[in-house]
């Protein structure tokens, strides 16, 4: 096995691993009996409030890649490593994580209780299907190995989209595939919405390409990109600093990148949402550098705001509308995806518009908390902006048509942003069964959060 450098950069050990977890068990006796478990954490990627963790356990030394085996294709990493971090320890052995979100600060023990996909999703589906062990810290303060095999097999397949609300990703080991030095990307434009995602089907199912995404401009201009591994390239761009990679879509129709860029092409930009803040005047960009120009710098100033409020006075005092936050990402079957769009653009007042296919990667395998039809194609669609809200109209007018409306069209919603939905319609949709059952097993003092309480009621 070769061991590979943690985040300090030295030689992690399995020793380490070991060590750390006898100091955070520490940290578990030393609560009182019955307090509330949390995690301190510095950084996250949810669009929704979060409790306060200033007085949580520590687990910031848990950013160690442990291990790639690329024999085997696998890597045992901690459950606080960026994908950043494990895309750097994985690309020098010819080898990439099955999905790798598309924000590099993404953690993997995040990706996998919350959810994840990208341009991959197709064919690899989400971040937690490639995952083969977990050690977990349940809410009752023990840590468990859970397999698809083994006594905590409930755990195992009833953590992904629990939010930590069930315990924490301490050590993942999972699945790698390799990789090619280049991708060749072919951006192909659309002006009908049917014939859109009638192309991005077949692409999917005769696999055209090795991943697979799209950008959505307006109702007739929509682009498929189709992205295939390749050993040479004539050329690459440059996407990580003065220019901009969503732009390029619209004015090249072949590119190409090398891999590690490929896999943080929207990061540089946010997608395009650095525009809000910005970050796309040349002027800035120049000054700012690429170290400046990434998503968790973006999403410390959107932190700032949202605890402040600062924008939203001012344009108070402008005499401005209030404006809703729409921050969201969804998935349709495909076979509804023009439907959803066509209700998205008479309804949503938001331009671009992010498409993804997603299908389950292994049909005999059930994830009861986000149950995907594993026969279906899925389209993920992933917008982010505020919109403004007529007189009258309450916060969450839109989130909640969107989420009825999905709904209805036999899709489901990611919970990283702020949901709306009343507890028994929650509870019908991420199978309130499934997961009372193992939270009565797993976390029977009720030490973390309810599932509910803390992506609805926390709003």
């Amino acid at each position: 096995m070769v061991r590979s450098s943690g985040g300090s950069g030295s030689t992690v050990t399995t020793a380490g691993y070991e060590a750390r977890v006898a100091r955070l068990r520490e940290q578990l006796a030393a609560l009182p009996e019955g307090a509330p478990v949390r995690l301190a954490k510095r950084t996250s990627n949810l669009f929704r409030p979060r409790s306060d963790t200033s007085s949580g356990l520590d687990v910031s030394g848990f950013t160690h890649v442990l291990s790639v085996d690329p024999v085997a294709r696998t890597a045992d990493v901690e459950g606080m490593v960026t994908y950043e971090q494990l895309v750097d320890a994985t690309l020098p052995h010819g080898l990439m994580p099955l999905v790798v979100p598309q924000l590099k600060t993404i953690t993997l023990g995040g990706a996998v209780t919350g959810l994840g996909i990208e341009s991959s999703s197709f064919r690899n589906g989400m971040p937690h299907e490639s995952v083969l062990e977990m050690d977990l810290l349940t809410g009752d303060g023990e840590i468990v190995l859970a397999r698809p095999d083994n006594e905590h097999r409930d755990l195992f397949f009833g953590f992904p989209n629990s939010y930590g609300t069930l315990g924490y990703a301490l050590r993942l080991r999972i699945e790698l595939e390799p990789v090619r030095p280049y991708v060749r990307l072919e951006h192909v434009r659309y002006t009908d919405p049917a014939r859109y995602f009638a192309a991005l089907e077949r692409a999917c199912r005769e696999r055209e390409a090795d991943f697979v995404d799209g950008t959505i401009f307006g109702k007739d201009e929509l682009y498929l990109t189709l992205a295939t591994f390749t050993g040479e390239a004539p050329g690459t761009s440059d996407y990580t600093w003065l220019d901009i990679y969503y732009k390029s879509i619209r004015e090249r129709t072949v590119d190409h990148l090398p891999v590690r860029d490929y896999l943080w092409r929207w990061d540089t930009d946010w997608f395009w949402c650095s525009r809000a803040l910005g970050a796309q005047n040349r002027l800035v960009r120049l000054l700012a550098g690429p170290k400046l120009l990434r998503s968790d710098v973006y999403w410390k100033v959107v932190s700032f705001e949202r605890r402040h409020g600062l924008l939203s006075r001012f344009e108070r005092a402008l005499g401005k509308p209030e404006r809703e936050s729409v921050v969201q990402d969804i998935e349709v079957p495909v076979d509804r995806a023009a439907e959803f769009l066509g209700f998205f653009h008479r309804e949503i007042p938001i331009s671009p518009v992010w498409v993804c296919p997603l299908r389950q990667r292994d049909a005999d395998r059930t994830w009861p908390l986000y149950e995907l039809d594993p026969n279906t194609l899925y389209v993920n669609f992933g917008f982010w902006a505020t919109v403004p809200l007529e007189p009258g109209e309450p916060d969450g007018t839109h989130n909640r048509l969107i989420e009825r409306t999905v709904t209805e069209l036999g899709g489901r919603k990611s919970l990283y942003s702020e949901s709306f939905y009343d507890e028994d319609t929650f509870w019908r949709l991420y199978n309130g069964k499934a997961y009372h059952a193992l939270k009565e097993r797993y976390d029977p003092a009720r030490r973390l959060l309810d599932l509910y309480d803390k992506c609805v009621r926390a709003r």
